[in-house]
């Protein structure tokens, strides 16, 4: 038995093999789908005829010529793995710089900053880039590349599968992979037995002529299809993700509720194919939220249990059910995610006019400002309030709250501690026209105390009127205008990101399955093997086996060796063979450099 050395290259064309062999035809064809390229396009018209009928013959076929060599260059794999650069670099400005669509407010500001870039940022279409025209190009062109390169060579690999594989060439020495034997077994004994081993070995195997033609590693090029077809699922998931998106917030203190309706967030966006009928129609209750925080050591403070126990139901007679949301666990409602994002303290506050009547009682959030949850914002009574004259008012307090209080005379009005050890409110009085009503929008959390229609109010001496109280305390506002108590009730409350965007589930499915394809694609070889047994002119049966596989492989001589040692354990070579005999005309010729046993 003999093997010659592996002579492989390592591009994905099959095994390079002696220069001026045309013998493989038909068996080192079709090892890859990949299409044959084009490297520099000629002239594709032809010579041309007189007159205008030739010319314009010859524009015809130049034209159509140049338009297929286009479509094999964007078809070609090269192409399409630029266009996933270029689109995965397309996107790093859509992280890096403040997006319309996400965040209008930051754009604005980014926009006073940056008086020089942000002209040549919206000429660039950097502030929606998603959405940009050079962007959709780049994603469109991937796409049809893609989807180019795939359909043709997926015919062209069906039809593999359905065909068999090709015979074996006139001449096994010029395969990379070779080696020969003579034994006393016939021809039929042999290739009998070598077609029973390599189906046991799961190859393809059948009989052409004098040789058994085997082939295995399919799933290479399956792998390959699988992996540019998930490539295509994730396109379009994301692309339909994008157009169908939701996304909103709301705050919702305990014991209110929320429906998904537009009117209910408090902030809201959505892709450009959004329809209010898509949202899923489901609504809940905040009954508690729990937060619980590391009393001692370095991580003081920080958060163990972070949760809020809902009630919800999907649609308008749906049965409730309860559930708890915490950060690392959402509600899914359909295709809806509900976040728990925020949270923070709404102490109750009863306000009372100069005869001592309720004109608000409620708990109003404040917004955090640091870690420890020190939290401001605002109490804005609009209607119902009469000062004493008789006169209807507005009355605003800007409010600032501390859960846990260091104490009087400690130089400190921010919280300690985030949990509700020593709550105090901090309240200052203004009364007048808020200017909510004048049509322009305006911050809940926030009193436009520069509006001249809105006055402070003043103590005996002349002062702002402020106030630090703990529960139960009552500040009076000054000439009998009433009072404001801030009760020992405190509510808590959470902020919740709620969204829907369609295709998660196939974008997750796409990027998993092109992780099997690519693996597929690179671990697996395509190889095809063949036993030829001819009887020799002294009556003894030459046998020959030979591989070839479609890229470098060490592996590939190593099988064939696996292979000849099983088919020569069936028809083992003759004791008596002499190694020096020149072989007979009709004997094939072993490799060159062979050694034969």
């Amino acid at each position: 038995m003999s093997k010659t050395p592996t002579s492989t290259t390592a591009d994905e064309t099959p095994a390079a093999v002696p220069p001026g062999d045309d013998d493989l035809g038909a068996a080192g064809s079709q090892l890859s789908t990949a299409p044959t390229e084009t490297a520099v396009p000629g002239s594709f018209g032809g010579n041309r005829t007189p007159g205008p009928a030739g010319r314009l013959a010859w524009t015809g076929r130049e034209v159509l010529g140049w338009i297929r060599w286009f479509w094999r260059q964007l078809t070609s794999m090269r192409v399409a793995l630029m266009l996933l650069f270029l689109l995965s670099l397309g996107a790093v400005p859509g992280s890096l710089i403040p997006q319309s669509g996400t965040d209008a407010l930051k754009v604005d500001a980014f926009r006073k900053a940056h008086t020089t870039l942000a002209p040549l940022y919206d000429k660039l279409g950097l502030f929606h880039v998603y959405s940009s025209v050079w962007f959709s190009a780049i994603y469109i062109l991937l796409f049809v590349s893609l989807i180019g390169c795939i359909v043709p060579r997926t015919w062209q690999f069906v039809g593999q599968l359905r065909g068999r594989p090709p015979g074996a060439p006139k001449r096994l020495t010029r395969l990379p992979a070779y080696t020969t034997w003579r034994t006393a077994s016939s021809p039929e004994e042999v290739r009998e037995a070598a077609l029973r081993i390599l189906k046991q070995r799961r190859f393809r195997a059948h009989l052409a002529d004098d040789a058994v033609a085997a082939e295995k590693g399919y799933l290479r090029e399956a792998g390959n299809l699988v992996f540019h077809i998930a490539l295509i699922v994730m396109l379009i998931a994301f692309a339909w993700g994008q157009l169908y998106k939701t996304e909103g917030n709301k705050l919702i203190v305990e014991g209110d509720g929320f429906s998904n309706t537009l009117t209910q967030y408090d902030d809201f966006k959505s892709g450009n194919l959004f329809n209010d009928d898509d949202l899923v129609p489901f609504s809940f209750n905040l009954k508690k939220f729990t937060g619980t925080y590391e009393r001692t050591g370095p991580q003081k403070g920080t958060p163990r249990v972070y949760r809020a126990d809902i009630n919800y139901s999907l649609g308008a007679g749906g049965k409730e059910r309860k559930a708890s949301i915490s950060p690392n666990h959402p509600l899914t409602v359909d295709d809806a995610r509900v976040y728990l994002v925020s949270h923070g303290y709404a102490p109750t506050v009863t306000v009372r006019d100069g005869k001592g009547q309720v004109v608000y009682h409620q708990a109003v959030p404040l917004l955090p400002v640091d870690s420890n949850v020190t939290s401001q914002g605002a109490i804005k009574v609009l209607d119902g309030y009469k000062d004493p004259q008789g006169k209807s008012e507005q009355l605003g307090f800007s409010a600032f709250f501390v859960p846990t209080f260091a104490g009087a005379g400690k130089g400190t009005m921010f919280s300690q501690f985030p949990a509700l050890d020593f709550p105090v409110l901090a309240l200052t009085g203004f009364h007048g026209d808020l200017g909510v009503d004048a049509g322009v929008p305006q911050n809940v959390y926030q009193l436009d105390t520069k509006n001249p229609n809105l006055k402070q109010f003043k103590d005996a001496k002349g002062n702002p009127l402020a106030a630090r109280l703990l529960p139960g305390e009552t500040m009076t506002l000054p000439n009998g205008a009433g009072s404001i108590t801030f009760d020992k009730d405190v509510n808590e409350w959470a902020g919740f990101q709620i969204v829907q965007q369609p295709g998660t589930g196939w974008a997750l499915t796409g990027a998993l399955t092109a992780i099997a394809g690519l693996a597929g694609s690179l671990f697996i070889q395509r190889r095809r093997v063949w036993v030829r047994a001819v009887r020799g002119a002294d009556g003894a049966t030459v046998v020959e086996m030979a591989g070839l596989g479609r890229s470098e492989s060490a592996k590939l001589p190593e099988e064939l060796g696996d292979l000849a040692a099983l088919v020569h354990d069936k028809a083992p070579a003759q004791a008596d063979a002499d190694p020096d005999r020149e072989p007979d005309a009709g004997t094939p010729v072993p490799a060159e450099g062979a050694e034969e046993k």
